[in-house]
């Protein structure tokens, strides 16, 4: 199957193909277990065995996220635009 008719297939229910929005990653040997991306965008980051992890990859964009990447003391979350893939925060 190829053209239009494909890419509806790969749409999930909310219209969303599967290179749409932001990837989220914690480099868990870099991150430090601050918290301060869990008090900046609660809801998605969590954590777990004392180091902060996603609670989803895949997201819609988020300023908040973005803004919880950028404040990591450590630099150890990524968010990265999934069309593009360009890195969205850490500034660099």
């Amino acid at each position: 199957m190829s053209g239009p008719s494909a890419r509806r297939a790969a749409e999930d229910p909310a219209g969303r193909t599967p290179e749409s929005g932001w990837s989220v990653h914690v480099d868990r040997g870099v991150c430090g277990g601050s918290a301060i991306c869990v008090g900046i965008a609660p809801g998605r980051f969590r954590i777990e065995d004392r180091k902060s992890r996603p609670v989803e990859e895949r997201i819609e964009p988020d300023e908040r996220v973005r803004d919880a990447a950028d404040s990591c003391p450590w630099e150890a979350l990524t968010v990265t635009d999934l069309a593009t893939g360009a890195v969205l925060a850490p500034e660099q």
